[in-house]
């Protein structure tokens, strides 16, 4: 950090907290959360009101780019994900440098703080125990208040949590959720835990993949789905793609599960478990959701790979995921987000972390970070 401490005192504010002692790990908890928070909000203010019409359109585009979303997918996916993800990739320190980072960390911390996520720490435990291996911590141990507050919240969480799935799992079954029209109540159902399970796959996939490179090739080759995982993973640029391409899958899926757990109680109808009006309309947001995305859709699947790394990558479907985000990436759909990075950088004025780290070598950090992506 001396190397940047006098040309990225923002960046120098940024790394410190998040480096201070469990503080990325909670950081990745709460930022999860915060990113699936906002596709979420952005589906809600974006969805287009019944009978909209734009550009001339038929019925046929309209109903694919506005009444399925697809139109806000791309948007969202190219200018709010890509075209920042392209950029900070190579101007790392230029890319933080800024207080509204500082913010979105301590947003991100003040989120895993409040207790809401904490669920996720109880299957931790849960793995550590099945592994015999102990949690890691760069801290001391909590103390008697500390350790009371911390189960409290866990305990609050999972209640959260159940409370989540069980409003979204009773307007699927009400026929009030927000899949499409048509569907039987329990495809609705096993499609909504299906992407449940594809962004929990996509998410933990790379951390499982990662986690494997410390095993030499020849220990690695007895395991052959595995293998065969890893070195299609590696091989060549298709690291880069496939992390683009899972990207754009899984902001999809989220827009997707956004769309499922959102609620619509017809007039008429009654409410979700009875509650109050003013209750319900916070219900019909399909925030709820976010929690259980978040969690079932995430988190634990992080915690998973990165405990059993080997048998994660041993599993098939995995490689087909891996296929499919490279042929995703390999469509070229969503090619505009190189050239709006190409615009934004000098706007921005970013610059090369090696313009102001010599013989900076970012291979470490790449792998590093693209693990926590």
């Amino acid at each position: 950090k001396e190397l940047y401490i006098k040309s990225h005192p923002r960046t120098l504010k940024n790394t410190e907290l998040a480096h201070k002692g469990d503080n990325m790990a909670r950081f990745i908890v709460g930022r999860q959360f915060l990113v699936v928070l906002i596709i979420f909000l952005i589906n809600m203010c974006g969805s287009p009101i019944a009978g909209a019409q734009v550009l001339g359109l038929s019925d046929s585009l309209t109903s694919i780019f506005l009444g399925n979303g697809v139109a806000l997918m791309i948007t969202t996916i190219v200018i709010g994900q890509l075209t920042a993800q392209v950029n900070a990739a190579v101007c790392m320190l230029d890319f933080i440098n800024n207080y509204f980072m500082l913010f979105t960390s301590y947003a991100s911390l003040a989120i895993e703080y409040s207790g809401l996520l904490h669920s996720v720490y109880l299957v931790q435990i849960a793995f550590s125990k099945l592994t015999g291996e102990p949690v890691e911590s760069r801290e001391s141990p909590r103390s008697g208040i500390q350790n009371l507050l911390f189960w409290v919240r866990v305990l609050i969480s999972t209640a959260i949590l159940f409370f989540a799935l069980a409003v979204t799992i009773e307007s699927l079954l009400q026929g009030q959720s927000g899949i499409w029209e048509g569907i039987p109540v329990a495809v609705s159902i096993l499609v909504f835990f299906v992407l449940l399970c594809l962004v929990g796959l996509m998410d933990g996939m790379q951390i499982a993949a990662f986690a494997l490179i410390s095993m030499s090739e020849e220990e690695l080759s007895q395991y052959g789905v595995a293998s065969a995982n890893c070195k299609l993973m590696f091989t060549g640029q298709n690291l880069q793609a496939f992390l683009i391409g899972r990207q754009i899958f899984v902001a999809s899926l989220m827009f997707i599960v956004a769309k499922i757990a959102t609620i619509s109680v017809g007039e008429g109808e009654e409410n979700i478990f009875g509650v109050p009006d003013w209750f319900q309309a916070f219900l019909d947001t399909g925030l709820l959701g976010a929690v259980v995305l978040a969690i079932i859709g995430s988190l634990i699947w992080r915690i998973m790979a990165s405990s059993f790394p080997l048998a994660f990558m041993s599993n098939p479907l995995v490689y087909i995921i891996i296929r499919t985000c490279l042929i995703i990436e390999g469509t070229g759909f969503f090619s505009s987000a190189w050239l709006l990075a190409l615009i934004h950088k000098p706007l921005a004025g970013y610059l090369p972390d090696e313009v102001y780290i010599e013989d900076f070598d970012d291979d470490d950090f790449d792998e590093e970070e693209s693990a926590r992506v």
